[in-house]
């Protein structure tokens, strides 16, 4: 695609399940951007989509206005940032955008070190692979207001951008929607099993949970994972624990008790300590059904959310 006039030359460093549709859709946008991911067949799916390769995460840096990073934990932005050389080959007058689930501390640390005239904003997404496809994600970002400004102008076309005060503030907003996430996700598992158990059908439970107060947007993305078999490999329980690690840390800073939060931490501990922790985040649902002898099998259309084609 013809690039949009006046549009900075993108950077776009990691090309996993966020990370390509999020860079397919500012392609399709028709920005200009160069790609770089260690797996170079990711890099060939950028390229067949109008990217440029870049050799590395520096030489990606350096042709950048905006560069954005999109990676799985902090010691990822870390390693690509400092020991690959992206930081020091941004450009006076460039932009870094991380789009990670990231800690706080180290987002304001790599700032501080960033080449003269280089801004800096955290901006972690939310809305699952299916959002990141369908450029329906929503963007929690945080930053002084011009970098703000700047950068919101190129996440629009990734979904609703929502600013969030500070640079850091973003990673607080996105770590308490996965709090409430996680929370939710144990907690579904829990109430199927409590009604399959005292003689509720699956479907008439399910039915009853979307059409009462026990609806949510988990209930209705994750459920039919869990209905399914396949507790959604999209995202893994070790992501779910590396955000639970996240939480816990900024717990710290409140003088209060964090039973909830707690509960689902141990909830996942659990899941990964029987599962594996590159196993879908639902497995932690799938303790309920492996203690209790039930079965969350159902029979209906259920396919994966990031299969949904919404054009």
């Amino acid at each position: 695609m013809t690039q949009t006039e006046d549009h900075d030359t993108i950077g776009f460093i990691g090309l996993g399940n966020m990370g390509a549709p999020m860079c397919d859709c500012l392609l399709e946008a028709g920005f200009a951007v160069v790609a770089f991911d260690l797996d170079q067949t990711k890099v060939e799916h950028a390229v067949a989509g109008g990217a440029l390769a870049a050799t590395s995460a520096a030489d990606c840096a350096a042709q950048a206005d905006v560069l954005l990073t999109s990676l799985p934990r902090p010691e990822h932005v870390e390693a690509v940032m400092e020991t690959g050389g992206a930081l020091a080959a941004l450009r006076a007058g460039s932009l870094w955008v991380d789009l990670t689930t990231n800690r706080k501390e180290l987002v304001a640390r790599l700032a501080e070190a960033a080449p003269a005239g280089v801004d800096v904003v955290d901006s972690p997404v939310t809305g699952a692979v299916d959002g990141a496809r369908n450029g329906r994600l929503t963007l929690f970002i945080g930053g002084a207001d011009e970098p703000v400004a700047r950068a919101t102008a190129i996440l629009e076309h990734l979904g609703v951008v929502i600013a969030c005060g500070p640079l850091g503030t973003g990673n607080v907003v996105k770590l308490v929607t996965n709090q409430l996430w996680f929370i939710s996700a144990a907690a579904l598992g829990e109430g199927l099993a409590v009604g399959m158990a005292n003689g509720v059908d699956l479907g008439v439970l399910y039915r009853a949970i979307l059409e009462s107060v026990g609806d949510s947007f988990v209930a209705r993305h994750d459920g039919p994972s869990i209905f399914a078999g396949h507790y959604d490999p999209s995202f893994t329980v070790g992501l779910c624990l590396k955000d639970l690690g996240l939480l816990e840390e900024l717990q710290g800073g409140v003088a209060a008790p964090m039973v909830m939060t707690d509960a689902a931490r141990s909830a996942f501990r659990d899941a990964g300590d029987r599962y594996g922790t590159g196993v879908g985040e639902l497995h932690v649902a799938k303790r309920l059904e492996d203690d209790a002898g039930l079965s969350f099998r159902m029979d209906g259309d259920w396919t994966p959310p990031w299969e949904v084609d919404d054009d």
